[in-house]
């Protein structure tokens, strides 16, 4: 966009200055200056609408990149960068559960850590083996991980809500030798439990009635813990360092079987360290995290602060709209986590005093739609929003450190090499590279939505790329020839889009565009003007099929708990609300939208089973064009759809 050399100019000039002595505002003027006569005016308007902006983001990044560099020199890992959090804060409280009330100091989390080690040691697990933990969140549920890491065992740590084959499947891709599960999941060990083999040993934390640890041939924990020494187990040899791995964290499964994502030493700390410093925690702040343990947001962004800068955590079994401003006052939290749908859902709720009552600052996460933002920070008093992007295993994670409202990070304009991602364009349809005539991919344009990739450097902490348990999954998230010839990008999967100042917006994850009416279609968009025109209700958009028409037709699937759904004042809305080519051709009204246990909304199942209404008891309408509003769709109905005896 820039000329290079005249950017790498001016950069040079800002930075030797800097390192002599000048202040920032000196030393930005002066690498203005060697611009001046190179470049037009626009980069001028760019650098000083984003300079301060890219500075602080400058400063995040090297200041992470220097911690890592540190502890990479000396030898540490998380464990190591644990044990001087518990000494400098050993009496403080680190976990606090929500469920009971039950507090745990950074001294007792160490200790339990310490016994699971021990325990583990005594199973015979050897350094690289992996263990399964599935259970709902609680603190045990971090003891467990890191008592394992301690003894150079992996966790692989499951979703709670995963049933049958996506249960078997998640045991088996991580080639785990044991597993630990919650009392409270019983039902779903019992379903699957034949299936798993004798050989695979069955830990319960929790009370488990007699005839239940016998069917499963299970071994109650609880006890065993008590028993075993809390000393600090003898160090893992050999010993592991931060390129080692930590455990495995399993994607959401939202577009098929959930992947098991490999967690090393250096991406846990890269994660915990960038949200820390990129919205300026303290660690006095106290966090309520009332996510899943065994994803990111949940197991490393919250409980990433307690371990490795000292803040206390607040652990919510699981999520409640109606108790969720309470627990913040009664537990004095000043930062919240969020993710997917949690501020909508917070939005549908009944005005009630303690919305306002409470000591947020900071609510933190990512997914949360631009319809919503304003709604949310203005209804709560919630000054700050840290909405970042980031999948577990991705190395193009971006933040939005300045409150650009609807914005999911940036990139500098002015520096771009400084953090090699990039938006490339991709056919919306097939989402292939698109390629120029000497093969490299073709960057996007501001305004242009694109693929999010990012450079593959495995020497840099910051830029690795550490894939799957299965190494087919790792490489087809690998694209070569990306940036320039011979080198390698991760793909993230995910279409955004960049404005002119750098700031980037999610649109679509890969596959969820479709085309219709020789439009472009975005799913996430539509969703999100539905959802506000109909009260923050629960949908999800899709295109689906229809024999002999080009494209695909748009669907919603639309939760009515009610049972009294207007498809009349439905469509009135709509009508006023999107364009024609984005109007639902086909509607699925449902008691409830699935959902991820991290709150994505799940459409494998809604698409394969597309209009027909033979494969549910949901009611499905179809906007008939003739009359001008929607008509339910029965069999007969269908097949003259299917059979173009009825347009669309």
């Amino acid at each position: 966009m820039y000329n290079v050399a005249s950017v790498s100019a001016s950069l040079g000039s800002l930075g030797l200055l800097r390192l002599f002595g000048m202040s920032w505002s000196w030393s930005l003027a002066a690498g203005l200056g060697v611009y001046l006569g190179t470049r037009s005016w626009k980069y001028i308007y760019v650098a000083a609408r984003t300079a301060k902006r890219d500075l602080n983001g400058l400063y995040v990044l090297l200041r992470v990149k220097v911690a890592l560099w540190h502890h990479m020199r000396s030898g540490s890992n998380i464990l190591s960068i644990f044990a001087q959090t518990v000494k400098q804060h050993p009496n403080k409280p680190a976990l606090i559960y929500e469920a009971t009330g039950e507090t745990w100091t950074f001294t007792q989390l160490d200790e339990v850590s310490n016994a699971v080690a021990h325990w583990a040691r005594v199973q015979g697990w050897a350094s690289g083996d992996v263990v399964a933990i599935f259970m709902e969140s609680r603190p045990l549920y971090v003891a467990l991980w890191l008592g394992f890491a301690k003894a150079g065992v992996e966790a692989a740590l499951i979703n709670f809500n995963l049933r049958r084959d996506s249960l078997l499947h998640c045991i088996g891709v991580s080639a785990s030798r044991a597993i630990v599960f919650g009392s409270e999941l019983v039902d779903a060990m019992l379903e699957v439990s034949s299936s798993i083999g004798q050989s695979m040993v069955r830990f319960c934390a929790g009370d488990l009635s007699a005839d239940h640890l016998a069917y499963l041939a299970a071994h109650p924990l609880d006890p065993i813990l008590a028993s075993t020494s809390r000393l600090p187990p003898f160090p893992c040899v050999p010993p592991k360092g931060m390129n080692d791995r930590l455990f495995y964290i399993y994607t959401s499964g939202t577009t098929g079987l959930p992947k098991a994502a490999i967690v090393v030493h250096s991406r846990y700390y890269r994660i915990g360290a960038f949200v820390y410093y990129a919205f300026r925690m303290q660690p006095n702040d106290i966090i309520y995290d009332c996510l899943p343990l065994y994803h990111s947001a949940g197991g490393i962004i919250g409980v990433g602060q307690c371990l490795l800068h000292g803040l206390t955590v607040v652990v919510k079994k699981k999520f409640s709209a109606s108790r969720f401003w309470e627990d913040c006052i009664k537990y004095n939290c000043t930062v919240v986590q969020y993710i997917g749908e949690i501020c909508r859902y917070l939005l549908s709720q009944p005005v009630r005093p303690s919305e306002k009552g409470h000591r947020i600052r900071l609510a933190l996460g990512n997914g949360l739609r631009p319809s919503v933002w304003e709604a949310f920070t203005t209804r709560f008093g919630v000054k700050q929003i840290g909405e970042f992007y980031g999948a577990t295993e991705c190395n193009c994670s971006i933040a939005n450190m300045d409150g650009k409202v609807g914005a999911c990070g940036f990139n500098s304009v002015i520096l771009p090499n400084v953090y090699p991602i990039r938006l490339v364009r991709v056919d919306e349809d097939t989402m292939e590279l698109v390629r120029d005539k000497q093969g490299l991919c073709v960057s996007c344009r501001p305004g242009e939505p694109g693929l999010l990739v990012g450079r593959i450097n495995q020497q840099d902490p910051l830029r690795r790329f550490d894939g799957y348990a299965n190494q087919d999954a790792t490489r087809k998230k690998i694209a070569h020839n990306v940036f320039k010839k011979n080198d390698s990008a991760y793909l993230s999967g995910d279409v955004l889009v960049m404005d002119e100042l750098g700031y980037m917006y999610f649109r679509d994850r890969g596959g969820d565009t479709f085309r219709w009416r020789g439009e472009n279609v975005s799913t996430t968009e539509v969703e999100g003007i539905i959802s506000n025109i109909l009260g923050q209700t629960d949908v999800a958009v899709y295109g689906v099929s229809v024999p002999g028409v080009e494209g695909k037709a748009g669907m919603a699937a639309i939760a009515d708990v009610s049972g009294n759904f207007d498809c009349s004042s439905f469509l009135q809305k709509a009508q006023q609300s999107l364009p024609q080519y984005a109007r639902p051709v086909f509607l699925r009204i449902s008691p409830e939208v699935d959902t991820t246990g991290t709150f994505k909304i799940q459409k494998t199942r809604l698409q394969k089973e597309g209009f027909d209404p033979r494969v549910t008891t949901d009611q499905i309408y179809f906007l008939n064009p003739r009359v001008a509003h929607y008509e339910a769709v029965d069999e007969e109905v269908y097949n003259s759809i299917v059979d173009g005896k009825m347009s669309l």
